[in-house]
């Protein structure tokens, strides 16, 4: 067996161990559930509808990679009927927290769960570890909507019809915006085609539409840049005339600035192109709160700070488009 498969699946097996099912509730009542982060706090409530109340641990702007598990949210998943997590390590510092409450009694599940290993991307200094920003791209995070739906009708079979039926709108939904995201970044020249952020986050968008990533952090933003990664890709900057690097929402801005300012100093303007969303969504109740808004800005904004054409408002006419 792998070393990469050994540890997406450990977890998994730790929480199967002493998972005891609970009954289905009273269909007067909503099914409870509690997911890690935005994104799969996102399909749950497209896919559950009215019929399962959702609470989502970490919001806006906070980074999953270093977030710790608090008193309030063991209490809130121990209450749950059913724990959804993304899985593939991105949520490392709550591991026993999940063992936990799976032991408690409560169904916990990865929402990456049907991903095949052949999938998911290995990088060179996370030997044995699995990339998991698996929702940057739309056509893998549809998976997730399948793993939801299933987990649903089995917390609560009564509901089973109106799951599916959810389900399959919302995977069309995904479809339409992946098409979006194809037609708007072949738009972009194929020499601009290199997206610089502050961290490794977007290596499967990368693949899913032609571009090269190259981000300051690695795969965790546990870790700080060092001055030969900055050096390195100001050098990209100026050989390749990158018109535009990216900030993102969850990561602090400075890193980024030193790369404009190291290509200003070689004579190649660089701007920010803009703000993208990373491991989190937009503000709760806003279009860029929801995934299909968050991807939706993140390729409009990609798009047309390196030269493509885009709506002006982006798939749905709905984003903001302060940057």
């Amino acid at each position: 067996m792998r070393a990469g498969w050994t540890r997406r699946t450990w977890l998994g097996m730790a929480l199967a161990a002493g998972l005891v099912a609970p009954a289905a509730p009273e269909a007067a009542e909503p099914l409870h559930a509690v997911a890690t982060i935005g994104m799969v706090g996102d399909v749950v409530r497209n896919v559950g509808g009215e019929r399962v109340e959702v609470t989502t641990l970490m919001g806006e702007g906070v980074d999953p990679h270093l977030y710790k598990t608090t008193r309030t949210d063991i209490a809130r998943m121990l209450q749950a009927d059913i724990v959804f997590y993304n899985g593939l390590m991105l949520e490392g510092k709550m591991t026993d927290a999940l063992v936990r409450v799976a032991g408690a009694g409560r169904r916990v599940h990865a929402v990456t769960e049907l991903l095949p290993e052949s999938f998911l991307l290995e990088p060179p200094e996370f030997a044995g570890a699995f990339d998991p920003h698996v929702w940057m791209d739309p056509t893998a995070w549809t998976r997730s909507v399948e793993v939801i739906r299933d987990k649903l009708v089995e917390a609560d079979p009564e509901g089973a019809e109106a799951y599916r039926a959810a389900a399959e709108a919302y995977a069309a939904e995904l479809q339409r915006l992946d098409a979006y995201a194809e037609e708007v970044l072949a738009s972009v020249p194929e020499e601009r085609r290199v997206l610089v952020t502050a961290h490794d986050a977007f290596n499967y968008f990368g693949r899913r539409y032609g571009f090269r990533v190259e981000g300051i952090q690695g795969l965790s933003t546990d870790s700080e840049a060092g001055l030969r990664r900055i050096e390195e890709l100001v050098d990209l900057l100026v050989e390749l005339e990158i018109p535009a690097v990216f900030i993102e929402s969850t990561i602090p801005v400075q890193t980024v600035q030193a790369l404009v300012a190291g290509a200003a100093a070689r004579g190649h303007e660089v701007v920010i192109g803009g703000s993208l969303f990373s491991d989190a969504m937009g503000a709760p109740g806003s279009y860029e709160g929801t995934y299909v808004g968050m991807i939706d800005h993140n390729v409009t904004v990609i798009a047309r700070a390196l030269g493509g054409s885009t709506p002006e408002r982006g798939l749905n006419g709905q984003l903001a488009m302060r940057e």
